[in-house]
C-alpha cells in the first residue's frame, strides 16, 4: 500500500522572497542527501489554499516509510537549522498523510 506525505505551509506573503529562497535551500539539501525524502513542491494557482502556500509532498511505500521519512527530517541537523530560519515566515502549517487508493 502506498502513501503520500504532504506538508502544507502558508507563509507571510510579504516575505515570499525570503521564504522561497530558504525553500530552495531545502531542495538543494534533498538533492545532495539521498537519505532524506525527495519531495516535489507546489504552489496553488487556484483552489482552497491561498497562493502564498507551499505544498511539499513525497510518496512512501508504507506507513513505516512515512514514519521513517519524518524521523530522518527531524534528525537531520541541516534540515533543522533551515527550518528554524524559515519558521518565522510561516503563518500556519499542517502535515497530511494520504493513502493511495488502487480501485
Amino acid at each position: 500500500m502506498a502513501y503520500l506525505l504532504r506538508f502544507v505551509q502558508q507563509y507571510d506573503p510579504s516575505a515570499a522572497r525570503e521564504f522561497l529562497e530558504l525553500e530552495a535551500q531545502f531542495r538543494d539539501l534533498e538533492r545532495r542527501s539521498p537519505h532524506l525524502p525527495q519531495g516535489k513542491r507546489y504552489q496553488p494557482v487556484s483552489g482552497a489554499q491561498p497562493t502564498h502556500t507551499l505544498i511539499w509532498e513525497c510518496e512512501c511505500g508504507s506507513l513505516a516509510e512515512v514514519d521513517a521519512a519524518l524521523q530522518k527530517l527531524k534528525d537531520d541537523p541541516t534540515h533543522t537549522i533551515l527550518f528554524e530560519k524559515q519558521a518565522p515566515y510561516i503563518r500556519q502549517a499542517h502535515t497530511e498523510i494520504h493513502e493511495l487508493l488502487e480501485l
